[in-house]
């Protein structure tokens, strides 16, 4: 998957390989991290410490947990029972002899998927438009709540991968932002609130996962079976890049404790860059061949689904768990784990110390949060929403498949609040907004704001997009409960307050609004939406990622028709990221534009609050949207450029940061977002609190323990073969071995260079960055602080979000940056003529670049410049720092 050349690229590519054990060993060895990414053996073992207090109590646990167990109760642990070989869309293999059932993984990153009774929140996208911190973390505590009451011990997000890289990124929705600080500082406050409530978040997907096009090699196969690709995606990034841009966000997770992360087998990723440069004490995830994610939960790496197509070469590079836990097909029984993996141990070919390390980092997650104690069994099926049923899909074992537990308690009311917090007036001329009495007639139009043609859950996995928009469509969805729409939450406000509603739900009916829209005393509101997801659905010929930034269904035809027709013209967006808006934007009648995003069951409540007033919306933008789809600079690969598609991330700036340094004025700003109100900010000072130099890395990585005194003579083949007369389910991953020759000695692993085979050997030394959870300790050292004042000028109570940029060195030859970058927020409610004072403090990494000639953060000599306002491009200074 590309090269590191002079550390300056880290290839994200996974290996295809053909077996796990020594006796089946054809293995092309340059897969393994791809053609130069340096090696990094052998894994780093688990410490017991965590950013978030001591681990040592649960890796304790965890230790004297796997003491007793067998080797294969031990590779039960590491291994997914298998597709539809469970309740959940991953779950491990269980240890009845220690009562311990097993561990459900279960999506979305926006509530607990493939089931019912539950709340559809708000998806990430929209609850980071809050720029709340507090809110941010209530959202994930609630979202927690629902999985543990259904019996899923660990949420699969929250999502940083992909960050945004491609404006038209079919996953973009199920993350944050674009920025790495936005981005990071949301994953930090959703996995505490998430871990909080009992449930292990899982952050997603590490790293380099910012395109759906080739993702996945038979999805390229199943849509576009005329490109000869042979394998997915090779994501080749920059080292600079990844450590300012796509490592940045997960260092905060790894702070906020989390454990559980895609990833795949490039050792120097996971065994480097996780578990040693970021002193990652968790499990991790790994998607497709070629595409290297990690999804980082509380203590582990797990695969991504169906990503991994070798055995011994993954084992080796750092993962931790096998998910769903088959071979190259779901449901195929080929583990690349289970049997083979007890095969590997038997034979000598994997180290029992890193089998126990990896067995001792799952289990310790499941102690840290005391899952041992009173956490409910999953009460859901994934695979039926039947009462009762087969549990396996070859129509083995009749039993209750739902409960059909109520998990929703009072959680609609968080996603109200997150909807209300993230909704962005973009445009409000004349003070279109709110809705008075002084309008009698209010057109509602487009088939945006009504219900779906099939409902809400009509589609597998909202895989259609023919009414409101609420998410966005893939795994990173959940079934509707129920689904307010705009149409009639709006419309019952109106006829309370004596307005008549008109509705045109036929986005091509030109004819009925030019005869319809044009009476005096008229608002018409005009909903238009643009929708993506996941590439194993293609809606509207939109393969996961979007085609263009256009609105669906003739929006912007039906926008200006009506603008053409009505002077009063207020546009309502739901879309899963910035569209271009270019032919209507200016027109003078269309006084008002609101940023609805996607705002999950309760749409049209909270809509309809904001539009009559109830509250002074106060969102502001995550992303820049653009005058035109070229501006981002980044473009998706639609097309592949090689059998392997390869695709090179070379730079820092995208977003906001490639507008300020290319000079293209966007339409709106980063950070943007109007309010019915009026507030001012006033740079006030910056105080030196620490000039500590940085510190030299203290504490180093060590090899998986090998002095667990498990005994050897556990090790024998006939102990791993399966219990006498037991019945097996067809297609279920297995630890036992079929037959005691299994585990004979073969010819020899051809070991990825310069593992030896004996669990010791180093490639490389251990990071100068790390030392600490997220990475060397005075990285997180508060060197300043920046304090601003806002106050509220206006007649509204309100909220307005300060944001802190920080100006690197200018006309740097060896660090070039972008003109800002966003270094803190805090959002502040004010009643009219109140004012605040906020600060903000400064880290030694928010101030430093990534040197890949040392490997380690310094500063770029020069002057450093402080900005704080209400928008990437409403900045003043604060003040000026010179940094060596």
């Amino acid at each position: 998957m590309g090269s590191l050349f002079l550390l300056g690229f880290l290839s994200l590519a996974s290996a295809q390989g053909t077996g796990y054990s020594s006796f089946n060993s054809s293995y092309d060895t340059q897969h393994i991290s791809g053609p130069n990414s340096p090696p990094y053996y052998p894994t780093p073992g688990g410490t017991g410490y965590s950013a978030q207090g001591d681990w040592v109590a649960a890796y304790a646990a965890a230790t004297a947990f796997v003491k007793k167990l067998t080797l294969v109760e031990k590779v039960n642990i590491t291994t997914g029972t298998g597709w539809e070989k469970g309740p959940c869309v991953g779950q491990t293999g269980s240890v009845p002899s220690q009562g311990f059932n097993g561990l459900c993984l279960q999506d979305s990153p926006l509530g607990v998927r493939d089931t019912n009774y539950n709340t559809v929140f708000p998806p990430l996208s929209q609850a980071a438009k809050t720029w709340d911190r507090d809110l941010i973390r209530r959202h994930g505590l609630a979202m927690g709540e629902e999985f543990k009451a259904k019996g899923a011990n660990v949420q699969l997000g929250p999502v940083c991968g992909p960050l945004g890289t491609f404006a038209e990124g079919g996953r973009n929705w199920e993350g944050f932002s674009p920025d790495p600080y936005l981005c990071g500082q949301a994953m930090y406050e959703s996995i505490v609130g998430i871990q909080a409530a009992g449930t292990l978040a899982c952050a997603k997907h590490f790293i380099g996962n910012e395109q759906e096009h080739f993702r996945q090699s038979g999805e390229a196969a199943q849509f576009e079976p005329a490109l000869p690709v042979l394998e997915s995606i090779s994501s080749n990034i920059d080292d600079r890049v990844m450590h300012e841009l796509y490592l940045w966000p997960f260092s905060d997770a790894v702070r906020a404790g989390v454990n559980n992360s895609y990833a795949c087998q490039n050792s120097a990723l996971i065994n480097g860059i996780l578990k040693d440069e970021l002193d990652f004490q968790g499990y991790d995830s790994i998607p497709r061949v070629r595409k290297c994610l990690v999804l980082m939960s509380y203590s582990f790496v797990v695969s991504d689904w169906g990503a991994v197509h070798s055995g011994v070469a993954t084992y080796l590079a750092g993962t931790d768990m096998l998910m769903p836990g088959d071979g190259n097909a779901f449901s195929d029984g080929l583990s690349w784990f289970g049997r083979n993996l007890t095969i590997s141990v038997l034979n000598g070919t994997v180290p029992e110390s890193l089998l126990d390390d990896k067995a001792i980092r799952i289990m310790a997650a499941y102690f840290k949060l005391q899952q041992n104690v009173s956490f409910p069994s999953p009460n859901f099926n994934s695979f039926s929403a039947s009462e009762y049923g087969y549990l396996y899909n070859d129509k083995t074992d009749f039993t209750q498949l739902n409960q059909y537990v109520d998990v929703r308690a009072q959680h609609a009311l968080v996603a109200q609040e997150v909807n209300e917090q993230s909704i962005i007036l973009l445009k409000n001329d004349n003070s279109a907004l709110p809705l008075t009495n002084s309008t009698r007639w209010l057109n509602i139009i487009g088939s945006d704001a009504t219900s779906a043609q099939y409902g809400a859950n009509g589609c597998a996995d909202r895989g259609c997009d023919n009414g409101t928009l609420g998410i966005g469509w893939g795994s990173g969805s959940a079934n509707f409960p129920y689904l307010v729409t705009p149409a009639e939450a709006i419309s019952a406000r109106a006829r309370a307050q004596g307005q008549l509603v008109y509705t045109i739900t036929d986005d091509y009916a030109y004819a009925e609004i030019n005869s319809t829209v044009g009476l005096p005393y008229t608002a018409s509101l005009v909903f238009i939406n643009s929708d993506s997801g996941e590439g194993y659905i293609s809606v509207d010929g939109n393969q996961g990622d979007r085609n263009n930034l256009t609105a669906w269904h003739g929006g912007d035809r039906l926008v200006e028709t009506v603008a053409a027709n009505c002077n009063n013209t207020i546009v309502i967006v739901h879309s899963v990221g910035p569209i271009t808006m270019e032919s209507w934007i200016g027109n003078p009648n269309v006084t008002a534009v609101v940023w609805a995003g996607l705002p999950g069951q309760e749409s049209g409540n909270t809509l309809a609050s904001m539009l009559y007033g109830d509250y002074s919306p106060s969102g502001k933008l995550t992303f820049t949207i653009a005058r035109n789809a070229s501006d981002y600079g980044q473009q998706l690969m639609y097309l592949p450029n090689a059998p392997i598609p390869q695709y090179n991330f070379t730079t820092t700036n995208i977003d906001y940061r490639h507008f300020d340094s290319a000079g293209i004025t966007p339409r709106y700003e980063f950070g943007y977002g109007l309010s019915y109100s009026r507030f001012t900010v006033t740079p006030g000072n910056v105080t030196l609190i620490s000039s500590k130099p940085y510190a030299a890395r203290s504490s180093y990585p060590t090899a998986p323990a090998a002095s667990l005194q498990i005994p050897r003579s556990a090790l024998n083949a006939s102990a791993a073969l399966a219990p006498r007369g037991a019945t097996l389910v067809e297609g279920f991953n297995y630890p036992y071995l079929q037959n005691t020759t299994q585990a004979a000695p073969g010819p020899g692993y051809p070991y990825p260079y310069p593992y030896t085979g004996n669990g010791t050997s180093s490639s490389s030394p251990p990071s100068p960055a790390g030392g600490g959870p997220g990475g060397n300790p005075s990285l997180f050292d508060v060197l300043y602080r920046v304090s601003a004042s806002v106050r509220n000028v206006g007649r509204v109570a309100g909220s307005e979000v300060v944001q802190l940029y920080v100006s690197f060195p200018e006309n740097s030859t060896a660090f070039p940056t972008a003109p800002n970058q966003l270094r803190g927020f805090s959002k502040v409610f004010l009643m009219p003529n109140a004012s605040a004072t906020v600060t903000f403090d400064v880290l030694r990494k928010d101030l430093s670049v990534w040197n890949t000639l040392i490997q380690n953060w310094q500063f770029s000599a020069g002057q450093y410049v402080f900005r704080v306002g209400n928008s990437s491009r409403q900045l003043q200074t604060v003040g000026r720092i010179t940094l060596q």
